[in-house]
């Protein structure tokens, strides 16, 4: 960082071996963010002065990890036994979601390479620090105006996508009067970037196995059913599973679901993944995460753990496809879409398959809330 550029943006330059203070994050110097340039807008360009990343958020430390989860299931009516019982998986990985981490490293590689972000980024969470109202209020002060928002979700659905949209309009409603503009970007679940990045990842996976008679299970959160005939998400991850396949050469394949959560009597989407492990026994198995775009406990836990428990158990060889945040095709894809915005009408706007790609506004009442609570 340029002591010209923290003076400029109230910022103090670190020593070496500190952290860096960036919008609603502290990034270890370790991962040096490269600030985006605040270079004039063509005209076309000038409607948007900020890059706003929004995610779920998890905590970075066991003191926190209570509180994390009463925030998330606040109003839900889950036990306090199922909170209970989420807490302990935190608890054995240190009391710390990955999510942050990789935020923190998507932001600093955003600002980096080819074509770095021309505009100041900030980032806001749902569930934890940095909060998303927090960023709003950090924005409004730093004097944003309207921004583009990348919401760490690919697809359509509730949780996914609408429930983002009320979260960063309840932002602004409690920031008040000045709160900036924010303009969510279109989903992405068919784009060219995240397919390479997803192909990429299967195909080390499989050659990490070395059995060429290896089950490929792409995998998803499971929702419940009710809310799947309201939304496109079971179709969009379908639809990401098949064009990562085809991209990847892979013929079988199958599309599995993980983590649910609720009561026993309510159906949610299955075959539910360790069924499948443990009903069929295959012989080997990488399981392809695409239902997640940052790497999060659903992942390190769900499937690190418990999956690869179930694996061990049944005599089956297992792998995990590494998560694809950092891949420089995901990262490019991110600055594809800003791109996308900034340059107006006519712009290119890239998509696989038939879908072609997400409006940028989504449909009026896309989405509805599920009818009954449901544990992240």
């Amino acid at each position: 960082m340029t002591r010209r550029w923290a003076a400029a943006n109230g910022l103090r330059s670190p020593g070496r071996g500190a952290s860096v203070a960036v919008h609603g994050a502290i990034v270890p110097e370790a991962l040096p963010l490269r600030r985006p340039t605040l270079r004039p807008l063509p005209a076309a360009m000038s409607t948007y002065d900020a890059f706003l990343l929004v995610s779920f958020g998890g905590p970075e430390k066991a003191d926190d990890v209570m509180a994390f989860l009463e925030r998330v299931t606040a109003g839900r009516g889950v036990p306090d036994e199922r909170i209970r019982a989420v807490a302990e998986h935190y608890y054995s990985a240190g009391g710390a979601s990955p999510v942050n981490a990789r935020c923190r490293e998507l932001l600093s590689a955003l600002g980096q390479g080819p074509s770095p972000l021309s505009l100041p980024a900030y980032w806001g969470n749902r569930n934890w620090h940095p909060l998303l109202e927090d960023t709003v209020a950090e924005m409004r002060e730093a004097g944003a105006g309207r921004a583009l928002a990348f919401v760490t979700s690919a697809y359509g659905g509730y949780s996914s996508c609408r429930q983002y949209l009320d979260d960063i309009a309840a932002a602004r409603a409690k920031v008040g009067p000045g709160a900036p503009e924010v303009d969510k970007i279109r989903l992405f679940y068919n784009h060219p970037g995240w397919v390479k990045a997803w192909a990429k990842s299967l195909s080390e996976a499989l050659a990490s196995l070395g059995d060429e008679g290896a089950e490929v299970l792409f995998s998803a959160h499971s929702i419940p059913v009710a809310a799947a005939r309201t939304s496109p998400y079971e179709r969009h991850v379908n639809e990401t599973a098949r064009l990562v396949a085809r991209s990847a050469g892979i013929q079988r394949w199958r599309l599995v679901w993980q983590s649910r959560s609720g009561s026993p009597a309510q159906p949610w989407l299955g075959p539910d993944i360790i069924e499948v492990i443990e009903g069929e026994r295959p012989r080997a198995v990488v399981v392809v995460p695409v239902g997640f775009v940052i790497e999060n406990m659903e992942v390190v836990h769900d499937l690190d753990v418990e999956v690869a428990e179930t694996a061990l158990k049944v005599g089956t060889k297992f792998v995990r496809a590494r998560s694809v945040s950092d891949d420089p095709a995901f990262v490019g894809m991110v600055k594809d879409l800003v791109h996308e915005r900034l340059g107006g009408p006519g712009s290119p706007r890239l998509a696989l398959g038939e879908d072609g790609p997400w409006p940028d506004t989504c449909p009026e009442g896309h989405c509805p809330a599920p009818s009954r609570p449901r544990l992240s």
